[in-house]
Order: C-alpha cells, then sequence, then structure tokens
C-alpha cells in the first residue's frame, strides 16, 4: 500500500473546505456533509451547516438511496464467488415465475436486462412499500422495454429482483444478509435500512424562495434493495475503501475490481461524459480521470460515493435535499484537489523475491508479424504490450501450468503459453492464435502463411 503522511496540509484541507462551503450555499442544502478516504483510511471530514439536534458529524445518518444498488451488487457477487450461481445463469434458474426470468444476472447488474426504468405508477419514492407486497406489483404487466443484453438502460426493478434473488438463495432477508455478510465484517455500524439517531430529516427547497417543506421517508418494501439505505460519511468512506482494495472477508480484491470493470455500454447521451456501467458500479471518465462508484437520491437526500483507483483518493458527499448541489461534481472536486494537491507517492521499487528463469528466459521483445512488443516480468506478474505507442497491452495471470491468461483488453481470458521446440528452447509465444516471434517474420518459426523463402531484400531486389 501506498505510503501517505498522517494529515492532509492545512492548504489542502483549507481548499477542500471551501469546495463544500460553496456547494451547500449555491446549491442551498440545509446540510452537506462531506470525506475524503486517502490509502485506505478517512484524512479529511468537511460539513456544513446543522442537522436537527445533532451538530453535523461523521456518524450523523443520510440517506444514501441508490448507492444501496452497489451493497446488493456485493451480495450477489458474493454467491457467484460461492459458487452458488454464475453471472450467466438466467434469473428462472433460481427465482422462478417473475416474468423477467430470461434475463441473466449479470444483465441485472449492470442494467443491460432491458426492464423499465420504473416501477408502474404510483411514483415507488414516495408510495408506502407496503402497496407493493409482491415481485409483479413492482415490475408491472409489460416490465420489458428493450431486448436483453442489446442496450444500458437503468432500472430500479432490476435491483428488486435482484435483492429478492439474496433472499430466496440465503434462506433470509435482504436486509439480515446485508448486515451479517457486509455490513458486520466491515464495521459500518451505522449503515442501515431504517434511519437510526442522530439522522437527517429530509428537505425540499423552494426552487425560487429560501423556504423549506419535510419530505416523506417512506419504507420502499421490495425496492428496498434498489434505494432504501440509510448511512454517514464516516461508513461510506470505509465502504469507498473497500470497493477501492477488496477485503477477503466480503469479497477479493480481484472481485471488486470486475465491479467496476465496464459491462455495459454508454447511452448516446452519456458518450460525452464517458459514463459507463459495471457490476453495480457506475464508471466516469471525468477531467482526465476515471472514477467509479454510485450516486443516489431519494425526496429529501442526494448522496455520491466516487472514487479514482489511479490516486487512492475517494470522497463522499452527502446533502439533505430533494435537489440543489450537485453532489457528483463536487465529490469528483475533492477527489481531484487531494490528487493535484498532494500526489500519490509510488511504494519504493523492489526486486522479486525469487525469479523462475523459465519465465525470466521470455523477458524481452517480442514480435506479432513486424510490430515490437514487450514482455516484462514484474513483481505483479507478467505484461505484454507494444514497444511504444497505443495498441492491445495486457497483463496475464500464471495458470501454474507454464500458461498464463488475460486479465484486461483485447486479450481478456485468453491464454498465453510459451511454445518450445524439441531442445527445450522457446520457438515462438501463442496468443489466442496469434505468435510472436523473437525476430519479425522469423525463418523457421511457425508465421501463419509462412515466410518467403527469399528473405527480406533491399529495393532493388524487390
Amino acid at each position: 500500500m501506498t505510503t501517505w503522511d498522517e494529515e492532509l496540509l492545512p492548504v489542502t484541507r483549507r481548499a477542500l473546505t471551501h469546495r463544500i462551503a460553496v456547494a451547500q450555499a449555491e446549491g442551498r442544502a440545509p446540510s452537506l456533509m462531506a470525506a475524503v478516504v486517502r490509502g485506505g483510511r478517512v484524512v479529511w471530514h468537511g460539513a456544513r451547516t446543522s442537522v436537527e439536534g445533532h451538530g453535523p458529524d461523521e456518524d450523523v445518518q443520510y440517506r444514501i438511496g441508490s448507492i444501496t444498488k452497489t451493497f446488493t451488487a456485493v451480495l450477489v457477487l458474493r454467491l457467484r464467488d460461492e459458487g452458488v450461481l454464475d453471472l450467466g445463469d438466467p434469473l428462472e434458474k433460481h427465482l422462478p415465475g417473475t416474468g423477467a426470468g430470461e434475463a441473466t444476472i449479470a444483465e441485472l447488474l449492470a442494467h443491460t436486462a432491458g426492464l423499465t426504468a420504473e416501477s408502474p405508477a404510483p411514483w415507488w419514492e414516495r408510495t408506502p412499500g407496503s402497496t407493493r407486497p409482491a415481485l409483479g406489483d413492482v415490475l408491472g404487466e409489460k416490465p420489458l422495454l428493450h431486448p436483453a443484453g442489446r442496450r444500458h438502460h437503468y432500472s430500479n426493478p432490476g435491483y428488486t429482483l435482484l435483492g429478492a434473488l439474496v433472499a430466496e438463495l440465503r434462506g433470509a432477508p435482504w436486509e439480515q444478509v446485508l448486515r451479517d455478510e457486509v455490513l458486520l465484517p466491515l464495521g459500518l455500524r451505522r449503515t442501515s435500512a431504517q434511519p437510526e439517531a442522530p439522522h437527517a430529516g429530509g428537505w425540499a427547497v423552494h426552487p425560487w424562495a429560501d423556504a423549506l417543506l419535510p419530505e416523506p421517508l417512506e419504507d420502499l418494501g421490495l425496492m428496498a434493495p434498489a434505494g432504501q439505505l440509510w448511512s454517514t460519511t464516516g461508513d461510506l468512506a470505509r465502504f469507498a475503501a473497500f470497493l477501492m482494495q477488496g477485503d477477503d472477508r466480503v469479497l477479493s480484491a480481484e472481485s471488486v475490481r470486475e465491479m467496476r470493470t465496464p459491462a455495459a455500454p454508454a447511452e448516446p447521451a452519456d458518450v460525452v461524459d464517458g459514463a459507463t456501467y459495471g457490476l453495480g458500479l457506475q464508471i466516469q471518465h471525468r477531467d482526465g480521470r476515471l472514477f467509479a462508484g454510485h450516486s443516489g437520491s431519494l425526496p429529501g437526500f442526494v448522496a455520491t460515493l466516487t472514487f479514482s483507483v489511479a490516486d487512492d483518493v475517494a470522497a463522499v458527499v452527502l446533502a439533505n435535499c430533494t435537489s440543489g448541489p450537485a453532489v457528483g461534481v463536487v465529490a469528483a472536486d475533492l477527489v481531484r484537489i487531494v490528487a493535484e494537491a498532494e500526489p500519490r507517492i509510488p511504494e519504493p521499487w523492489r526486486p522479486l523475491p525469487e525469479v523462475d528463469s523459465a519465465v525470466l528466459e521470455l523477458a524481452g521483445p517480442w514480435y506479432w508479424g513486424t510490430h515490437p512488443y514487450v514482455l516484462r516480468v514484474l513483481a505483479e506478474g507478467i505484461t505484454l504490450g507494444p514497444l511504444a505507442g497505443g495498441g492491445r497491452r495486457t497483463r496475464f495471470r500464471a495458470n501454474g501450468d507454464g500458461t498464463w491468461t488475460g486479465l484486461e483488453g483485447y486479450y481478456a481470458g485468453e491464454v498465453l503459453e510459451a511454445v518450445r521446440r524439441s531442445d527445450g528452447r522457446v520457438s515462438h509465444l501463442d496468443l489466442g492464435s496469434f505468435v510472436f516471434t523473437r525476430q519479425p517474420y522469423e525463418e523457421g518459426a511457425p508465421v501463419p502463411g509462412g515466410v518467403d523463402a527469399e528473405g527480406w531484400r533491399g529495393i532493388a531486389q524487390a
């Protein structure tokens, strides 16, 4: 893990405080809370104005809306990691009779199942959950709007189905499973399905007057896995650290990395912002940085959690108003302020603890046709990519049998093998049928289509 100084610099702390002060004042929020995580721990908390009956601090609950979906996605991936289900399984295999059973679990996680964005009227966010006692009441008569797997279409009912799936396979209510499998192991003692004092009240702010109207605080019933939770900046900061690093008690680093890997294309309206969706996480390019996280809103509250893995910085922003402050922009700005004012200090380089001579033999330049690539043997594994410029580049995971599997990009899932001659010397690399040789179009190598017997020539010989 990167080593950081104990505290942020005073000038950085002031810049963070200034940013949320501007957001609260211009957004006219009754209260606005924020936190910043760096190096896996909270390094700054900030608050503006007050919460009824309690000074604002990291222990005050706000409703977090659709950030709840990320918690639900964690529960589903735990089931996958345990072998209880496969993300390619149709929902019908585990939860029959929903009317949307042909959608796969992965499609539901990534909002590509073709389901409607909302449940039938009345608007569920302001309707008591008791009015929707069955899944059919949540989905309605025509839950499908688009062919499954064809486009990203955000769906609240889709996460209702995932919550029902968790309850079915665990044999316990979604809320109980969440508490036992995620909240308690991660120490999120102030995250709950129902508000627990001290908590903020939800308010609507009049658009043309400095006046307030209290918003109802409804229990969402079956829609709870899509948006029910209450939490604090302290708890969400710890959750953000988990989403960046993983925790084997809940999900491995590999699984949380999968959550923040794009699984759905951007909607046409979002292409300019580079917004995509992973498995329970929103992903966006903003000002040259790649952010992952999730936003949330319910009447009376707006919330966001966002992080940049490259900078090892996360931010949480919560406010108790229906609209006003652009909390997603504010959170990204908090990350940027810290990342630019106090850039990440890399860990010191260290040599490998031991070297496998058979792997070291593969290090260095290789050629795919005439295009030069370099294979590097590093502490985190081996990498293969173009010598210069852009192109197909990936990291590989060792399979334990002398082969490696690609982890990203074009070669994700493809197998790399060092093919040897009868005398044990390496002939070439085979990567998903692509042949890499030590020399461009090396004589005697199994280059597809063969190599001209007369070899390389000058212009006079052509």
